[in-house]
This record gives C-alpha cells, structure tokens and sequence, in this order.
C-alpha cells in the first residue's frame, strides 16, 4: 500500500467515527505528546521534581500557542 492509499483510508476510517471517538483519539495523541515531552524534560534536568517537570511542560505548552 502506497503512503497516499494509506491516508486514504484512514481518512475514510475518520469519516465513519462519530465526533466523540475522534475526540477520544484527539486526546490521547495529545496525553501522548505530553508523555513524550515530560519525559523529554526528564531527560535534560535529571534532577527535576515532578512538579518542576510539570510546571517545565506547562510553560512549553503555553509558549507554543
């Protein structure tokens, strides 16, 4: 399967979800993202407590509005 028949159909499969499952995707890519920022975070300031990591990635998030 070709990457644009790939697309294709998922978009299809979008199409067939009702709003609230795609919702429900939207949000966990977004958990997703925070999970990989987080730990991103963790990674360059070892030290960091979880509420500065927290406060790390609320800051991040912020800035990218």
């Amino acid at each position: 399967m070709t990457p644009e028949a790939a697309l294709q159909l998922q978009i299809q499969c979008y199409r067939k979800m009702t709003g609230q499952q795609r919702l429900e995707i939207a949000l966990q890519l977004h958990a997703l993202a925070c999970d990989l920022a987080r730990e991103g975070i963790r990674r360059q300031f070892p030290d960091a407590t979880d509420d500065e990591i927290q406060r790390r990635l609320r800051l991040r998030l912020e800035a990218s509005r």
